[in-house]
């Protein structure tokens, strides 16, 4: 085979030693910004490229090396260096490279996916800038100036301390005009810097910066610089700090910040310097510190491991020990790691799959809720496209492509009848046995409130006695109540004496109609205080024990509107088991199912149920905070209006005992577990109800 002449312009720079020990050189492609790194046998083979003949190549380098050299290595070589343009094109062969051309030149609809997901707008060439400035920068990099930034760090610190309800609302200012503004353009500045910081450390290691600008990562303004010439460095840890001085830059800003904050006056500025001191790094270090996509963290983790293209690398051997779990395919591995290196990269792969996929649906989804439907719509399907069916698709043709060798494998066979099963064991119907908090009480309760602000005059029975049938349970006093009674009578006294004596004066005798009118209004009025008043000695509707009473309830307290004052609980023996449940568990579950009801904190091991209602509509409140989410319960509820009201449909679930309970039990009331057991359904059935749900509810059918 004929080696191709390799390119005129291409630079071979010094490497760092691999991991395994043997030395490395770089491989730069100065047109396209472009890095390659080789290891010690491509490198002997580029040593030797005059020789253009494949047979003496590799027997040189057999005869003057330690290396085994075999003519199919130095084809691989060849063909990595044309399959990345790094050969001239030969003389009559023209034809080749216009086809490779247009197998590369995508259409326009690749073209706007592409830069849909990801494109950068250069704005500025800073390199002979950085140049003339760097004398400068360079000492914001000294030890004095780091020293200097701890000390403003604690002096900061200790102030923000001192004025630590100061410190807590200073973010309110921020929320004028004034102070968005300011927080606008201090984040502005503080991000140029963090670029910056990058440039001035590669610039100071003899690194060309060609250009700085605005990266959109779905649509998403993100800054960046240009800094791949830090490979040219044989020192990874030069490279780790080209990769770190973005985020250290800000944690110095940080630090002057809260400075900054200690001494300036109340107003825009100091909220400002407030925000930077606090949630701009953070929200910062979150996102850049990120080792999932190709910001600071990737870099940062590159380098201090020491391994390009960390992310393709790991993606490749996450795809050989797929392939070789599922068909035992038995192929070389990618790349000769140790096997807890290969472990950490192959799980560092899956995490970013997930952590990739889970991103950018939600781009797409906040997309969709708070701008253009269909644009989120278009955005959702895209990504799906990109995300997840186009890596599918090409693993896919991956295996075709070993299709004999994958049904040849007595592994594929195993694979796929668990996938088999797996795919059975969705679609078959299985039994539902649902979950959720409940409360066993008594079957009748009649809970005893207070009906408005007033004072106990008096509370005859505690906590535990018996009440007989219309007792008078409480006695309370309003003062208001008790005066508008007694204005009104004083009122209806004076009408009636003003009707009495309307014989003896003509004029009266003409408002005697208007004035029986009045009269009738003002003693249904006062009926209405008297029944009123009632409410504030409440008696009892049936015999039982009163439950729940506060021991240090004294005569002669306030208590407020809607307090409770105690529960009167029927002594009959029938006991029951309530609770509420969202859509997906009501239609699982039937009159009639079993059930089992578990309280760990009282003396029961489980008592045996039945569902004996379920309500059709759900409940607008939840009269049971027992069970709600904030309680430890298992409903999702949100306050309004001093009610629970439930995030979701809930329906009231009434179950009855099949057994009679112990005496020990008392008329008092238990929250626990309760496990129906429901109609069989397919696992598959409620995720398939769900996205259709979603489906119905967003096109508008």
């Amino acid at each position: 085979m004929a080696l191709p002449p390799l390119r005129e312009e291409l630079v071979l720079h010094p490497g760092p030693a691999l991991p395994d020990g043997q030395p490395s050189w770089t491989l730069h492609d100065p047109v396209r910004q472009l890095f390659f790194r080789l290891d010690w046998p491509t490198f002997e083979i580029l040593k030797r490229w005059s020789q253009a003949n494949v047979e003496a190549i590799a027997a040189d380098v057999c005869a003057n090396t330690t290396l085994d050299m075999q003519t199919q290595d130095v084809e691989r070589v060849i063909e990595f260096l044309a399959g990345h343009q790094l050969t001239r094109p030969e003389p009559g062969r023209a034809d080749e490279w216009a086809e490779r051309w247009a197998r590369q030149r995508s259409s326009l609809w690749k073209w706007l996916l592409h830069h849909y997901l990801f494109f950068r707008i250069p704005l500025w060439r800073p390199d002979a800038w950085l140049h003339r400035w760097l004398p400068a920068a360079r000492l914001f990099g000294t030890s004095s100036f780091r020293w200097l930034t701890v000390a403003a760090l604690l002096v900061g610190v200790g102030q923000a301390a001192r004025q630590w309800d100061v410190f807590q609302a200073s973010l309110v200012d921020a929320f004028s005009w004034q102070g968005l503004a300011a927080y606008g353009l201090a984040l502005f500045v503080t991000k140029f810097l963090h670029e910056l910081g990058h440039a001035f450390t590669a610039k100071h290691y003899g690194c060309r910066v060609p250009t700085m600008g605005v990266a959109f990562l779905v649509m998403w303004p993100v800054a960046y610089t240009d800094t791949n010439e830090t490979w040219k460095l044989t020192d990874a840890r030069r490279r780790l700090r080209v990769a770190c001085a973005g985020i250290v830059t800000e944690l110095h800003i940080a630090a002057w910040a809260t400075l900054a904050w200690a001494f300036l006056p109340d107003g825009a500025w100091r909220s400002a310097a407030f925000v930077l001191a606090t949630t701009s790094w953070l929200v910062t270090l979150a996102i850049n510190a990120s080792p999932f996509m190709r910001f600071d963290g990737y870099f940062i983790l590159s380098d201090a491991l020491d391994m390009p293209n960390l992310h393709e690398r790991s993606f490749a051997l996450a795809r050989w020990h797929l392939r070789e779990r599922l068909f035992d395919l038995r192929e070389p591995v990618p790349e000769f790691l140790s096997s807890a290196r290969t472990r950490a990269m192959i799980g560092f792969a899956w995490a970013t799959w997930v952590y990739r996929c889970v991103l950018f649906l939600g781009i797409a989804l906040l997309v969709y809720q708070f701008f253009l439907k269909v644009l989120g719509i278009l955005l959702f399907a895209v990504e799906i496209g990109w995300f997840i069916m186009a890596p599918l698709r090409q693993e896919w043709v991956a295996w075709r492509a070993r299709w004999p060798r994958i049904r040849a494998s007595s592994r594929t066979r195993w694979t796929v009848a668990l996938l088999f099963t797996a795919v059975l064991l969705t679609l078959l119907p299985w039994p539902t046995r649902s979950t959720a908090t409940a409360l066993l009480r008594p079957a009748e309760i009649w809970p005893v409130y207070a009906p408005g602000h007033a004072r106990l005059e008096a509370l005859p029975f505690w906590d535990g006695q018996p009440v007989a049938l219309g007792a008078e349970l409480m006695s309370l006093h309003s003062y208001e109540l008790t005066q508008r009674r007694a204005a009104l009578s004083a009122r209806l006294q004076g009408l009636q004496w003003q009707a009495a004596t309307a014989g003896f004066d003509a004029e009266t005798r003409k408002q005697l109609l208007v004035s029986e009118d009045i009269v009738s209004a003002t003693r249904a009025e006062l009926a209405n205080v008297e029944a009123e008043l009632q409410t504030y000695r409440p008696t009892a509707p049936f015999a039982g024990h009163l439950r729940d009473v506060d021991p240090d309830l004294r005569p002669g307290q306030w208590v407020a509107r809607r307090e409770r004052i105690g529960l009167l609980v029927r002594d009959d023996g029938r006991w029951i088991v309530e609770t509420w449940v969202d859509e997906d568990m009501v239609r699982t579950i039937a009159v009639g199912d079993a059930a089992v009801f578990i309280a760990p904190a009282a003396p029961l091991r489980g008592l045996a149920l039945e569902v004996a209602s379920i309500d059709r509509d759900t409940a607008r409140s939840l009269p049971r905070p027992e069970v709600a989410a904030q309680s430890g319960g298992h409903l999702l509820t949100r306050e309004k209006g001093n009610q629970l009201v439930p995030e979701h449909g809930a329906y009231h679930v009434v179950l009855t005992l099949q057994d009679p309970l112990p005496e020990m039990l008392s008329g008092q009331s238990w929250r626990g577990q309760l496990s129906i057991s429901g109609r069989w359904e397919p696992p598959a059935a409620r995720y398939a109800r769900q996205i259709l749900a979603v489906l119905v509810r967003e096109l508008g059918f």
